[in-house]
């Protein structure tokens, strides 16, 4: 077992109305995660997810920017030791200017009537 002490500023949000969401939470993959300057693997807020997770709670949400796209993490969610729970937004509004990265024509059309994304 490891024992991990880490420090926390103040948490990002990618919500643009915060009272208005549905999320479920993931497992999310460490496969394929690059360790940041500092060692540690974080996958960030607004990460276009999928891999199968809703229809089976056993799999793991993985990057998935693409026709696949099932939701979008809500908060950073360190793998530096492995796969970690997160919390994926199923139904809601999020804020395309705090996404590490916009998601593609594809993942919008996949997520369309459950997640909106407003500038």
């Amino acid at each position: 077992m490891k024992m991990v002490i880490t420090e926390y500023g103040t948490a990002k949000t990618i919500l643009k109305f915060a009272d208005h969401v549905v999320s479920m939470s993931v497992m999310v993959d460490d496969a394929g995660v690059t360790a940041n300057s500092e060692g540690k693997k974080i996958v960030p807020a607004g990460t276009v997810i999928g891999g199968g997770f809703i229809a089976d709670n056993t799999k793991l949400a993985v990057e998935k920017n693409d026709a696949d796209a099932e939701a979008v993490l809500l908060n950073d969610v360190d793998v530096t030791y492995g796969a970690a729970p997160g919390a994926a937004v199923l139904h809601g509004f999020i804020n395309l200017n705090r996404l590490p990265e916009a998601p593609v024509a594809a993942a919008v059309t996949a997520l369309a009537g459950r997640v909106t994304f407003l500038d």
